[in-house]
């Protein structure tokens, strides 16, 4: 197994679906239930986060092929799409591009009243957005063999049960996490992310660019 790889996917998919810093977002939404259901949201969420993840994983090549899409354009403007989002992070604004705008926020939380939200907001936009998708797209095709593909598979699964043990004791997690720390992760998160943005627009433009790289 690519160790190296591992590592690089582990960080960029916890940084993108971070379970600490979306669990206010699922506290808010899933306020008005009692705690057995609340549970059974919080596991949905995850089978439809991974089943978006797998889905995703397996046409995404072919999806770029359709367009006539290229990786290393894909690469600059998911560099482009992950760095807005690191922004947003690390200036406490979060990122419209991954989590909504203000009026489809608000149209989520009215959704939610009465509807379920395991699918709809949780796992997409919130969780499996457009920064996950272009994580997992450029992850997968970049892989180079069967043992890439078992670390970005790897690191995939492990964040994904990190997201549902954080989601499903989410009330017990919720009251024993301050403002600050959850600030203090979200910084640092955008900085990783912040850091994996670049990483994908240096390898993609020095591709298009021959020239840039010397």
């Amino acid at each position: 197994m690519d160790l190296t790889l591992l590592v690089k996917a582990l960080g960029a998919f916890f940084a993108i679906m971070n379970p600490f810093v979306n669990l206010p977002l699922f506290l808010s939404l899933t306020a008005g239930q009692e705690p057995a259901q609340q549970r059974r949201t919080a596991w949905r969420t995850t089978l439809f986060s991974a089943l978006m993840c797998a889905v995703v994983a397996v046409s995404g090549s072919a999806l770029l092929r359709f367009f006539g899409i290229s990786l290393d354009d894909f690469r600059v403007a998911g560099g482009l799409v992950l760095l807005t989002i690191a922004l947003g992070m690390l200036s406490g604004r979060g990122a419209s591009a991954h989590e909504g705008s203000k009026t489809e926020k608000a149209r989520a939380a009215d959704y939610a009243v009465a509807n379920d939200v395991a699918f709809y907001p949780m796992t997409f936009p919130i969780i499996v957005g457009p920064g996950t998708i272009t994580t997992i797209i450029v992850l997968f095709t970049q892989t180079g063999g069967a043992k890439g593909i078992a670390a970005v598979v790897l690191a995939l699964v492990l964040v994904l049960g990190a997201l549902g043990a954080v989601l499903h004791f989410s009330s017990t997690i919720g009251r024993h996490m301050s403002l600050t720390l959850r600030t203090i992760m979200t910084r640092l998160m955008g900085m990783i992310l912040a850091a994996i943005a670049v990483s994908m627009l240096a390898a993609g433009l020095s591709r298009l660019f021959p020239g840039l790289s010397g």
